[in-house]
């Protein structure tokens, strides 16, 4: 064994320690460092997490992930302690609108024009919508809206798609995830081209011209299902490569493959095993979010959950 992995297993075991001594509970994305997954006591998609840390009696969740995510956490969870293990742990699509610019374009469209964000959002923005969703129910939230127009917010991608599963009008913010956006069409055929037995599976924040190309689009947790369910042994990942982990994990006698070795998100990857023990160690970077902003921007999330889910 290395010494960095060494290192590491000490610190993991440490983490584990302190997370019992401080009745805290670990949650991981499916886009955070191998190691840290390795550990956590939940992993998966954000919002999921946040919903599963609040039903716990743990009175500290650590959350891996970036700063919206937190947010999420402390929004369903008042009364608990999060964790950021990393404060600059951000999401460049999440900045790319602000509860500002939203007003301002609120007064544009009208009331009759309602608001549906994206959970990849600031608690601010959250605050300001009418209506949350996810990558896995965006559809469904959408459609269970009496308007016959709306504004998905901040990710065009996720709209774009949205609009080819409705009959309702999909207006756009224009913002994106930089990793899933930057995935071209033409390398994914390059790739498909050179592993013609295995299934492409894409994240609905890629370009719709990349998911003309796939034989599943879905969320990162319909990933896991997909590659399940699937009888194909091989398949092309179109998503951050984080979810490597658990798909391996969980499909050992299946084979993935990124559909582009650049799908590596700088912000996930920020967080280290040693970020995460010295937050837990020192109880720092704890995330509050305004209790006004808290209750408008649950709102949106309850309304959200009300919605019938998807089968994604």
């Amino acid at each position: 064994m290395s010494l960095l992995s060494d290192k590491t297993a000490a610190l993991q075991k440490e983490i584990r320690r302190l997370l019992s001594e401080n009745n805290a509970v670990m949650l991981a994305h499916n886009y955070q460092r191998d190691e840290i997954q390795e550990i956590a006591d939940l992993g998966g998609d954000s919002l999921a997490l946040s919903m599963e840390a609040a039903k716990t009696k743990a009175e500290v969740i650590v959350f891996c992930g970036v700063h919206f995510m937190a947010e999420s956490a402390a929004i369903l969870s008042p009364e608990k302690t999060v964790i950021l293990p990393r404060m600059d742990a951000g999401c460049p699509m999440a900045d790319m609108i602000t509860a500002d610019k939203l007003r301002e374009k609120k007064r544009e469209l009208g009331p009759e024009v309602p608001i549906v964000t994206y959970v990849n959002s600031s608690a601010e923005v959250k605050a300001e919508s009418d209506i949350c969703c996810t990558s896995a129910n965006a559809v469904s939230v959408v459609n269970s809206l009496p308007a016959d127009r709306v504004l998905m917010t901040p990710d065009m991608n996720l709209a774009k798609w949205t609009q080819r599963h409705t009959n309702k009008k999909v207006d756009y913010w224009k913002g994106f995830c930089p990793t899933h956006h930057m995935l071209k069409a033409e390398a994914v055929r390059k790739m498909k081209e050179a592993h013609p037995d295995a299934k492409l599976a894409a994240h609905p924040e890629c370009a719709p011209e990349v998911l003309d190309l796939a034989d599943h689009v879905c969320s990162t947790s319909g990933m896991y299902i997909y590659a399940k369910k699937e009888k194909s042994r091989k398949f092309i990942i179109a998503t951050e490569a984080g979810i490597l982990y658990r798909l391996r994990l969980e499909n050992p006698e299946k084979e993935f493959i990124l559909a582009s070795e650049d799908m590596l998100c700088p912000n996930m990857k920020v967080t280290t095993i040693e970020d995460v023990y010295e937050a837990l160690l020192d109880m720092k970077n704890v995330i509050r979010v305004p209790e006004d902003i808290r209750v408008r921007a649950k709102g949106a999330l309850d309304r959200m959950l009300a919605v019938p889910r998807d089968n994604a």
